[in-house]
């Protein structure tokens, strides 16, 4: 079965999925909804459930750089709960420390312009977090 990556952002969710293996995670797509509005994302991203129907979810968890949990990562620890509530799957949170960051070097050093960037970045950050996550179990 397959595992789908989430990376949330304040107006974007960043989605990827893993082939059915659970070897190589692959960027899906992005949602984009108005800010804070993680009802309208949520419903989203059960239509997507519906029609892949991941095994598991995997959520980065932005803490802070000394590993406390600030604002963003409260925003992702209540949207686990908010998807818990809704969908009977499991999520696991992973620490996602710069993945926006390194979704980023990765498309400069593709040579991609600034505009695609922007709209690929959260997709690219959920393909990092779910990979890094299907490595570890190994």
């Amino acid at each position: 079965m397959r595992v789908i990556g989430l990376d949330l952002g304040t107006k974007t969710l960043g989605i990827s999925c893993s082939d059915i293996n659970q070897i190589i995670a692959s960027a899906y797509k992005t949602i984009n909804f108005n800010s804070d509005d993680y009802a309208n994302a949520l419903k989203e991203l059960i239509k997507i459930c519906e029609e892949l129907k991941p095994e598991k979810l995997v959520l980065g968890l932005p803490k802070n750089m000394d590993g406390t949990i600030g604002f963003q990562a409260k925003r992702s620890l209540d949207f686990k709960d908010m998807i818990e509530k809704e969908i009977d799957i499991e999520v696991v949170l992973i620490d996602e420390r710069l993945t926006s960051k390194m979704a980023n070097s990765l498309m400069i050093k593709a040579d991609m312009s600034r505009k695609k960037r922007k709209t690929k970045v959260d997709k690219i950050a959920a393909t990092l977090i779910l990979q890094s996550y299907l490595d570890s179990r190994k």
